[in-house]
């Protein structure tokens, strides 16, 4: 059960949080009555939902690791939520110990649990901002001087994105975020397409999280593509989550990879060209 101590006065624990819902779904303790009851609700209307969420923790898991083992050392992760088992921080860092990690999340739970769970961590911290506002957000980012931006580093975007119903506004924020990374950076972005789950569950689902603080839109995976065009994707490209870089054949739903209900996809900066020397006669 989550601190009431360590939730700020102004936050509503009556009405549900998708960072909450999330932390129950995982197995986490920082959720309140009404996450727990909506979160049962979600359960009722489709059993493999918590699954669901725990394939696309091991997405995020599989893509730490294989960015650490390319060279990068300093993570953005936006959306973070509140922290449970297998955070960013702890991968990265049981990798390479000097590795870099900024949370950010508009929940207020999720910041207040961070900032306690990091207190003894120099290389990692949480800070409350808006992805809906990227450029003030990459201010707040900027003032931490955690993250350098004149090196490579990761913008992490993992399940965050179907929060954000506005195409144009998800379209502005990608393209915002883009144009502060420096080469040789990735962009990682999972989200939730609603297909391999049974439409009339998905319907549902959808009008379950309307009541929650987080509404979700769902987009398909020719959207994602959309959001890596002009950068080198990571083979093999934007696919169904279980199936980026599987570890195992035991691997959550690595058979069926559909019912992940969720596309992912990797992509590095790429180097600028080269101006080419003008010719003369």
């Amino acid at each position: 059960m989550a601190d009431r101590e360590r939730t700020p006065d102004q936050v509503p624990i009556d009405r549900p949080s998708a960072a909450r819902m999330y932390d129950y779904f995982l197995g986490g303790a920082h959720n309140f009555d009404s996450d727990r009851k909506t979160a049962e609700r979600a359960i009722s209307i489709y059993p493999q939902f918590p699954l669901i969420m725990r394939a696309n923790r091991a997405f995020l898991r599989r893509v730490v690791r294989y960015l650490v083992a390319h060279g990068i050392d300093q993570f953005l992760d936006l959306g973070s939520g509140i922290p449970t088992v297998g955070n960013v921080h702890e991968v990265a860092q049981a990798a390479d110990p000097n590795a870099r990690v900024l949370y950010v999340d508009i929940d207020p739970v999720a910041i207040a649990h961070s900032t306690a769970l990091l207190h003894d961590n120099t290389n990692a911290h949480a800070i409350r901002a808006d992805i809906r506002q990227p450029e003030a957000l990459l201010e707040q980012v900027r003032a931490q001087q955690l993250i350098d931006f004149s090196r490579p580093f990761a913008v992490l975007l993992v399940f965050v994105l179907h929060f954000v119903s506005d195409d144009a506004m998800t379209d502005r924020i990608v393209k915002t975020l883009r144009s502060a990374l420096s080469p040789g950076s990735y962009l990682v972005i999972s989200h939730s397409t609603g297909e391999g789950t049974p439409a009339d569950a998905h319907a549902a689902l959808i009008r379950l999280y309307r009541h929650s603080s987080n509404p979700v839109t769902s987009r398909l995976q020719d959207y994602l593509v959309r959001w890596f065009e002009g950068m080198d994707l990571v083979e093999p490209g934007v696919v169904r989550t279980p199936l980026w870089h599987p570890e195992s054949p035991e691997d959550l739903y690595l058979d069926h990879p559909e019912r992940a209900s969720s596309c992912a996809g990797v992509a590095r900066q790429p180097q600028p060209h080269p101006r080419l020397p003008s010719v003369t006669s």
